[in-house]
């Protein structure tokens, strides 16, 4: 190949501040070209890169301050980390190709190449943010698909990977695992982002027993979520539970994963002496839902909403 894309590290100090100024550039020019902006005000601060320095510096998944090289010149950048606890996830923090080296197919080579480099260092699989339709589409055709969201409502975007694992389910001790799949959930059925009081309401609902939650794991990594309230039914004179938060990221979806869910919540209920476990759907879900084990039909569920 005619110049092919390498990439190296920027480690010492003159490859840093030419990194630095290189993102700097590409945040305030393409991502937050309003000078009056909240946002770009933080990105371009001390601040800002204090935080990353420090995940640069550490031991375990550091970050890496990467350049694109082609022909001897430095091409474009990227902010990149591997993580190996994680199963190795490889999330791309920013991805730019400078100005005057676009077009051509470049960005393409070198999103490749920041890819590969990705997998020599163990990734099996690569993560994004993707707010804007135009690197939307451009990760999509390197084979990234839409993933949910982030617990602060960023789109997500997974490169996923190519093993099969078979997933676990077990009730969730750490409400730090929940907020970006809830936030996955919320927003497939067209809710916002959950805001820190309704996340402190639902902390406490889960620490009162209120309510119970199941995560679905893919070897370490969290991929879908489903809830168990508990209520009293006169009819049964005993406790029963109502389904909900019933997710699964759409990249690990025909796997299995919800099927393992429900069984998790089911039983759970049967453990607890539970009389039923009901869910409330849309008419186009009857069938799934009844394939997932949910044979009776009770009804329809109206609402009075306070």
């Amino acid at each position: 190949m005619t110049n092919p894309i390498t990439i190296r590290e920027a480690c010492t100090q003159k490859d840093t501040e030419f990194f630095w100024a290189q993102l700097h550039a590409y945040q305030a020019r393409d991502l937050f070209p309003d000078p009056e902006s909240e946002a770009r005000a933080f990105f371009l601060s001390a601040e800002y890169r204090g935080q990353i320095q420090a995940l640069h510096d550490r031991k375990e998944n550091p970050m890496h301050y990467l350049l694109f090289r082609r022909g001897g010149q430095e091409i474009g950048l990227a902010l990149t980390v591997v993580y190996a606890t994680e199963d190795g996830k490889q999330s791309i923090l920013e991805f730019c190709v400078f100005p005057e080296f676009r077009g051509n197919g470049t960005g393409t080579a070198c999103a490749r190449a920041l890819l590969d480099w990705g997998k020599k260092q163990g990734a099996a699989f690569a993560e994004l943010n993707a707010g804007a339709e135009n690197r939307r589409r451009f990760w999509s055709r390197l084979g990234f698909i839409a993933n949910g969201r982030d617990r602060w409502g960023e789109p997500l975007m997974l490169l996923p990977p190519r093993e099969r694992i078979a997933v676990t389910a077990e009730r969730l001790t750490n409400p730090e695992e929940l907020w970006d799949l809830e936030s996955g959930f919320l927003a497939e059925i067209g809710e916002a982002p959950m805001e820190q009081a309704a996340q402190t309401r639902l902390e406490q609902a889960i620490s009162g027993g209120e309510i119970t939650f199941f995560v679905a794991r893919r070897l370490n990594r969290p991929v879908g979520i489903c809830s168990v309230s508990s209520c009293f039914s006169t009819f049964a004179c005993k406790k029963t539970g109502v389904f909900d938060d019933f997710y699964v990221e759409p990249a690990f979806r025909h796997q299995g994963v919800a099927r393992t869910l429900v069984a998790a919540a089911q039983s759970f209920c049967r453990a607890q002496g539970y009389a039923s476990l009901t869910v409330g759907c849309a008419d186009g879900d009857v069938a799934m839902y009844r394939a997932l084990g949910f044979g009776e039909r009770l009804g329809t569920m109206l609402a009075n909403n306070f």
